[in-house]
Order: C-alpha cells, then structure tokens, then sequence
C-alpha cells in the first residue's frame, strides 16, 4: 500500500560537523520508520512518516560520527515496535531503545524489550501526537516497568512542563525530559517554563535533552534564536543533559535540518570540549546503561 508522507524526507545531505565526535558518541534521541515493505505502517498512527529505516539512520551516524544512538518508538508505527526490535537485535551495544507501553502490555513483553535494549518508556502530552494521557494510566505503565529499571520521558510543549511539574516531580524513578519541554521561544531562558524545568533538574533524577532546537526556533537556519534555552540547561546541570538530533525529524513542513549543521551547535551551546565529550559520551552512557 502507497502511503502519503505528511511532510518532507530527512535532508539527504547534511554537510559534516565542523569538529570531531569523541568516540562513543551517542545520538540521545532519533526514530526510524520501515523499510515499509518489511514493517508496513499500522493504521490508527497519529502521522505518516517518510520511509527511513536504521540502514538511513547507521549512514547518517557514520557520516556525522555518532557510534551509539537511542530510538525512540514513535507514533508513526504506532505500538509496533518491530522496526526498533530490529535494529537493537541486529546491531548489539550500538543502540538502546524507548518504547511506547499500556497498561494492557504484559510483564513478559516487558521483559522481552528489556532483554533487547529497551531502557525507557516515553509518554506524550502534545495533541498532534494524541494528547495528555491519563496520569494514572502513566503512574501504571511506570509501576509496570519500574522493576527493570527503566527511565520515564515525558515529551510535552509549551506551558506544560509547569502544569505538570508537581506529576514530574513525584515520579519515583529517573525521568528524562524530552526536546527541553519544547518552552516559548520569545521568553528566552528566563522565563516560567524554563524555570520550572530547572528547579525539577535540581531534583537529581530528572535530566534533560537538549534536541528540538530547530523546533523551537521562529527564524530558521541556524536557530540562534533558540540557542540560549539549551546552553542554559548545560551551565545549570551539566551532570543530566544528553544530546540528540531528532532525526528524521517528523511533523516539520518548512525547510529540514542539516544534521551536521545541528551537531555544530552544540559547539556553540557548549564550548568547552569536555562538557560536550560529557553530553555526548559520559551522560548517555550512564542514563541508557551503554556498555
């Protein structure tokens, strides 16, 4: 079946960073759709994806010097996470994954994504991606995983982060929040929903990732308007941030990313190379059990 992509292909030819990767160097957060011939898409998904399988994604992490990646389970293949399956059985100690897991899921299944590299369970709060959940479906789901150690993202936008601060805060395990809490651009680094943010880092079992930059930004390449929320988060705790690309980056409709373009500015938002050899080797390796 010929499906219509709701936006454009991942750019096809990111240029190469402008410094080099540390070895080890993870990519905190991509996802990967097909090959559709082998993982058809499911009906019920929130968006259709651009076929990008982990082959696209290996090429594009040779290219930008990434030797470990985390794949995070999305919408576009629903609950089905034979693709991730795939690329965490075929390609040992290169990736970890994030699933998306019910309440109705079983223990065992649990412990079948456990035992191929799964290490989280990720929870969206954005209505395109199909809106708040129930928090005490969450608080179930966490109980469900909780013996295996998983970590908790939470994916929300905008104001959310303090509408569910209190939530966030009370989860008794470690907590990743995705894409920086997607804040306001137009209030910088200093407004409330950085804020709220920082004082839960401060908690010590939440960390952070600073991807979505070019989400966030209201001028475009290169984003240098967004670039001042995540050096903030790197100078405020540097001990819980990992990085990540966001490829192949889904749901955009305007000019896409150059990858390499991206890794650049985490030369920018975190100029000292030992810092950056931290978020992108040490933090990862630590937060998804890397080994």
């Amino acid at each position: 079946m010929t499906h219509t992509p709701d936006g454009p292909p991942p750019n096809p030819s990111p240029r190469q960073p402008g410094f080099a990767l540390p070895a080890g160097a993870c990519d905190s957060h991509c996802h990967i759709y097909g090959p559709f011939a082998r993982f058809p898409l499911t009906e019920g998904r929130s968006f259709t994806p651009n076929e990008t399988p982990e082959t696209a994604l290996r090429s594009l992490h040779d290219r930008l010097g990434f030797s470990r990646a985390v794949i995070v389970q999305s919408q576009g293949h629903g609950f089905d996470h034979r693709p991730v399956l795939a690329a965490l059985r075929e390609n040992p100690g290169r990736y970890r994954g994030v699933a998306l897991i019910r309440p109705t899921d079983s223990e065992e299944l649990i412990a079948e994504f456990d035992a191929a590299g799964f290490c989280g369970a990720r929870f969206s709060f954005l209505a395109h991606l199909g809106g708040a959940p129930d928090l005490s479906t969450v608080r179930e789901v966490i109980a469900k995983v909780s013996p295996f150690g998983w970590h908790v993202a939470i994916h929300v936008t905008g104001h959310d982060i303090i509408r569910y601060a209190d939530f966030i805060g009370s989860i008794d395990a470690t907590v990743v929040i995705d894409h920086m809490a997607r804040p306001p651009v137009a209030e910088g680094a200093d407004g409330p929903a950085l804020a709220a943010l920082r004082r839960l880092l401060d908690k010590g079992n939440i960390w952070v990732k600073i991807s979505g930059a070019d989400r966030l930004s209201a001028e475009g390449p290169p984003y240098r308007d967004a670039l001042a929320i995540p050096a903030s988060l790197v100078r405020h705790a540097p001990e819980r941030v990992v990085w990540g690309s966001d490829w192949p980056h889904v749901n955009l409709h305007g000019p896409m990313p150059d990858d390499g373009e991206l890794v650049d500015l985490l030369g920018e938002i975190a100029p000292d190379e030992r810092v950056r050899n931290r978020i992108l080797v040490d933090n990862p390796t630590k937060l998804f059990g890397f080994r």
